[in-house]
């Protein structure tokens, strides 16, 4: 019963939120109007790259078998016009727009074998009808062209940045936890590739209903959470797994949380990492997104990279999402106590509420 309980309440969340664990956003567009959605087919080259992998090769199929019927009709009708075909009876000194074009089946071969440069040579062209020749050169054209299409749309799609993508991947969970006397959210994010990123950046945005003074009220407001390393939060060296963390301070949104009211909270963390591809030159982003039950509060992630006998780096990376329960303040205004109250003094005061005052004897 619990699992059942379990399946149907991360269906609910999956439902949810904004935006997948794998980068997709769910939203839906009501009430569009009418008219909008010729704007797609303004933009046919993007509309046809974001189709589905199934309607492109149903495009592919019935574009080719459509064009290849339409002009076996006209070849059969200039047949027909110049008196080619069997059931007409030509004499023995007739000569044919096309040879061996006697029926729709001939006319849609020849059609075939014109648009695919097969020319087995059983039916060929003659001299005799210009309007003959003139429609093999349209074909040809029109050929050519759904060619050069078709095959756009499918390097396009192999070669989308998103598919590059793929192969960067985020830790399942998020952590909290002391970082260099600062309260820190932490993330791990990795390139499954040797290739690099280039000019990586990772930012973050939390999404959360909030009320302003006046009474309104903004479903999807946007707070900018900003990520970072030891050696700064622009152009990261994307060789190994990192571990970026946000420092918790006054000035950010998880300040006033704390460990028993944190899961009860409603807010979704999306994190973007934006980079160049090192082999194509190609920007992608990739996206992820955390809730409150997917970050624990007081643990960190255990280390994954360590050094062979023979000097290797290697990477673990069955540690990559495990973590290990650490000792952390409760929230984030007792941590900043706890860490204030054990600064080392200065001239014998240990707590800035107090002053120093003189005894007269």
């Amino acid at each position: 019963m619990t699992r059942i309980f379990d399946l149907f309440f991360w269906r609910r969340i999956r439902r949810t939120r904004l935006v997948t664990k794998d980068g997709r956003c769910n939203i839906e567009f009501g009430n569009v109007k009418y008219g909008n959605h010729f704007a797609f087919l303004v933009d046919f080259w993007t509309t046809f790259v974001e189709f589905r992998w199934r309607f492109v090769l149903f495009f592919f199929i019935t574009s080719f078998t459509l064009s290849w019927f339409i002009f076996s009709l006209l070849w059969f009708w200039i047949a027909r016009n110049n008196g080619d075909l069997k059931w007409q009876n030509p004499s023995n000194d007739h000569t044919p727009c096309v040879w061996n074009v006697v029926g729709l089946t001939t006319a849609f071969l020849f059609s075939l074998e014109t648009q695919t440069t097969i020319g087995y040579g059983v039916r060929a062209i003659t001299p005799h009808c210009p309007v003959a020749v003139a429609l093999i050169i349209i074909q040809t054209l029109i050929g050519a062209l759904i060619h050069c299409f078709i095959c756009g749309v499918i390097v396009s799609k192999i070669s989308l940045p998103k598919k590059r993508a793929k192969t960067i991947t985020f830790s399942e969970m998020a952590v909290i936890c002391p970082k260099k006397d600062f309260l820190c959210l932490m993330i791990r994010v990795a390139n499954l590739r040797k290739t690099l990123m280039i000019g990586s950046q990772i930012y973050g945005k939390l999404l959360r209903t909030t009320v302003k003074p006046d009474g309104e009220t903004i479903i999807m407001d946007q707070v900018n959470i900003e990520f970072m390393m030891d050696a700064g939060k622009d152009n990261l060296f994307f060789v190994c797994p990192l571990t970026l963390y946000h420092v918790i301070d006054k000035a950010s949104p998880f300040f006033d949380m704390a460990e028993d009211t944190f899961h009860k909270q409603e807010f979704e963390l999306v994190v973007f990492l934006d980079g160049t591809a090192e082999t194509t030159s190609s920007a992608c982003q990739v996206r992820t997104s955390f809730i409150p039950q997917e970050i624990m509060w007081g643990y960190n992630f255990l280390p994954i990279i360590s050094r062979s006998k023979e000097g290797k780096y290697i990477v673990d990376f069955s540690n990559f999402s495990k973590v290990v329960a650490v000792t952390t303040a409760h929230c984030a205004y007792c941590f900043h106590n706890i860490v204030g109250h054990h600064l080392p003094s200065i001239n014998g005061i240990d707590n800035g509420g107090f002053g120093v005052i003189g005894i007269l004897e």
